[in-house]
């Protein structure tokens, strides 16, 4: 059969770096994990038990495709408590996962061939996704001066050397860089992209994760806007595929339908256990108490290890590092890493197509122990590998 040319995306590096440490576990040798942006910990414990429960009440079948209505009134319960924002529950989408959400998002919002711009570094499914949607996606540059961070500057640079652009993801924290932006910033981007007919995609999905101020979401700023977030990463839930989005009023209906179409509706059993993981605070805010240790213990290790060129997080679990005084080929060099240190860490080539051959970014989501061991490691090897060193 022919094949669609839809389907020719680039594979997910971060996955295959995954498989690789896979492999070498499984053949033995310890590897300690800062490719992956995945919590070390379980879904919380009243997540569980409230799921353990409903199973066995009933029978968890199809719901329906927005999701649980008690889950919807959930979420707009929590924007009340992090941004205080009184928003209608009837906005909220339930999703398996975010991914879907990025789906749905784009193909209600944008037509085939239509622009689309990210910031780079950014999470590379944006790109992935868009290409099989038809769509184009436009990576705009951010600059290490700005935190890896878009401005409108850089926007309007896109535009005047590739043409108009429909849509603009931002992603805040972000992901490779952890980096966020205050609400003067997103204000900027937001009315930036409203005077010029941009539909603007909000990414929150490491919120609830940030070491100073708090994240700001979109939703505060304005209401026409696409905000998606996730239970994946502050909830402690990757595995579990659920998360949300918010639309604004008019659209609900049309992203109903494809929602019922595409998916029927997000896994059940999952939206029982986000329920339960709302109320999870005390458990959850621990968790980030790791998150925080682990952070200071990155910012502290890694320039003693020679990762000197790194953007101090504020929020998420990342550290994205300039690395080219050692390789124009973080892809090779990632595999060295792994191959000498049993580290694994994830290439900038996921995250930036043009300049991601000079970064690597190390995930500090692991117990702090893991964080303590890999640390001690870098920095072992890397001292071996500088030319005054002993290998």
């Amino acid at each position: 059969m022919k094949m669609s040319t839809r389907g020719a995306v680039d594979p997910f590096i971060v996955m295959d770096v995954m498989e690789q440490a896979r492999a070498a576990e499984e053949a033995g040798r310890d590897i300690v994990h800062m490719e992956v942006g995945q919590p070390g910990t379980p879904a919380p414990a009243a997540a569980r038990a409230r799921l353990a429960r409903a199973m066995e009440e009933g029978a968890l079948g199809y719901t329906v495709a927005l999701g649980l209505p008690e889950l919807r009134r959930g979420i707009a319960a929590l924007y009340r408590r992090w941004y205080g924002i009184e928003l209608d529950p009837g906005r909220v989408v339930v999703t398996s996962g975010s991914s879907s959400a990025f789906l749905l998002a784009f193909t209600q919002l944008f037509d085939a061939g239509a622009r689309v711009g990210l910031g780079e570094p950014g999470y590379p499914s944006y790109r992935q996704i868009l290409k099989a949607l038809s769509l184009t996606p436009v990576g705009i540059p951010a600059s290490e001066q700005n935190r890896y961070q878009p401005v409108p500057a850089d926007i309007a640079a896109a535009e005047a050397a590739g043409g108009a652009l429909d849509g603009m993801i931002v992603a805040s924290p972000g992901n490779p860089s952890g980096t966020m932006l205050d609400r003067p910033a997103l204000e900027a981007l937001i009315g930036h992209c409203a005077g010029r007919g941009i539909s603007f995609v909000s990414d929150e999905i490491y919120h609830g994760i940030q070491y100073g101020a708090r994240a700001v979401s979109a939703l505060e700023v304005s209401d026409d806007v696409c905000v998606i977030n996730s239970f994946s990463k502050y909830f402690s839930m990757t595995g579990w595929r659920i998360g949300w989005m918010v639309v604004p009023e008019d659209h609900v209906r049309a992203v109903e339908r494809l929602a019922q179409n595409m998916f029927i509706c997000p896994p059940h059993a999952s939206q029982v256990a986000a329920l339960g993981a709302l109320d999870a605070v005390d458990e959850l805010e621990a968790n980030l108490a790791v998150y925080a240790k682990n952070r200071q213990l990155m910012l502290e290790g890694l320039p003693k290890a020679g990762f000197t060129r790194i953007a101090p997080p504020d929020g998420a679990f990342y550290v994205y590092a300039d690395v080219s005084e050692f390789t124009s080929d973080s892809l090779a060099f990632a595999g060295e890493i792994l191959r000498e240190t049993g580290v694994a860490v994830t290439p900038g080539l996921d995250f930036d197509p043009g300049r991601g051959a000079r970064t690597l970014r190390f995930s500090y989501a692991r117990a702090t122990a893991d964080i303590e061991e890999g640390l001690r490691r870098l920095a072992a090897y890397m001292a071996a590998r500088s030319p005054g060193g002993a290998g």
